[in-house]
């Protein structure tokens, strides 16, 4: 799911990072695209599976982890896949 908006400035840049086990990424998608749809946003989706390591490097709350514009959607403050 890639869709870039035409004016880059003000693009939309979503980040999903989720660990190798988590099932959560169908239904992520299709809401994440259900939510765009239903405000007309265009936006950049980025998904990534990662492991424990990689998570806790990037500082990860949980899995799956939302960013938008690099901002985390939900901090819970817990670092590491949960």
């Amino acid at each position: 799911m890639k869709n870039t908006m035409h004016n880059r400035k003000n693009q939309l840049h979503i980040d999903c990072y989720l660990s190798q086990g988590c099932q959560s990424e169908e239904a992520l998608k299709i809401n994440i695209a259900i939510a765009l749809e239903k405000e007309d946003i265009k936006a950049e989706c980025n998904f990534y599976r990662m492991n424990d390591a990689e998570a806790l490097s990037r500082g990860l709350s949980g899995s799956p982890s939302v960013f938008i514009n690099g901002k985390e959607l939900q901090p819970t403050g817990t670092i590491g896949f949960s």
